[in-house]
């Protein structure tokens, strides 16, 4: 009785103090809730999910490539903790990073968004652009008199047949909402359709037509 008296007053009893046991019931309380933060890194890879599907691989891939990289860190410093032993196990790290990575997850959508808003008015004014400058063509083409350079006059009308099909892809891929290949192939046809009207003035002249007046070369 007096030994256990004397140990509540803070003497050893068998190497060990109440103030010892106190501090080992309570580290082996903080290791039993050492659990990893699964809701939040869970909110993380939602977001980022949500980021994706916004268009944020396309549209801001440098930006989205790197929330990608913050996950991977995340994940990372779960497994290292969850290799240590229980008392040891600290997931105050993952729970900075998920909130980072989370934050940065939603601002990544919002430019995204903002992104391919930008994309698209960019792609339906391309094509508008590359389909003005082709239905100048066929009128140009209609001028060289039948049976004067024909083999030429042919060439260029597959031509400019090959450039509508293209533009009917175009719209397709509008469809699709993939808007910067849209952008490409339009400015590809206009580029093509100027070229081709390039052909037919050179055809007219060859044949003695002249350069026509009345026909304006779209830009």
């Amino acid at each position: 009785m007096l030994t256990l008296g004397r140990s509540f007053k803070g003497e050893r009893n068998h190497g060990y103090t109440i103030h010892d046991a106190a501090v080992m019931c309570a580290l082996l309380t903080l290791a039993v809730c050492a659990e990893p933060p699964t809701e939040q890194i869970e909110a993380v890879e939602k977001a980022i999910k949500v980021a994706r599907a916004n268009g944020a691989s396309t549209y801001v891939p440098g930006e989205y490539a790197k929330i990608a990289r913050a996950l991977s860190r995340l994940k990372k410093e779960v497994t290292d903790q969850d290799g240590k032993l229980d008392l040891f196990r600290d997931y105050g790290k993952v729970e900075q990073l998920a909130v980072t990575a989370k934050s940065e997850a939603e601002r990544l959508k919002t430019g995204a968004i903002k992104k391919k808003e930008e994309a698209k008015a960019a792609a339906l004014q391309a094509k508008q652009v590359a389909q003005k400058a082709l239905t100048a063509t066929p009128a140009l083409v209609a001028k060289v008199p039948t049976g004067k350079d024909r083999t030429s006059l042919e060439s260029i009308k597959a031509d400019a047949e090959s450039l509508q099909s293209s533009l009917n892809q175009v719209q397709m891929t509008i469809d699709t909402v993939d808007y910067p290949t849209v952008y490409t192939k339009a400015e590809a046809i206009h580029e093509k359709s100027q070229a081709v009207y390039r052909e037919v003035e050179a055809a007219l002249a060859r044949i003695g037509e002249g350069r026509p007046s009345a026909a304006k070369k779209t830009k």
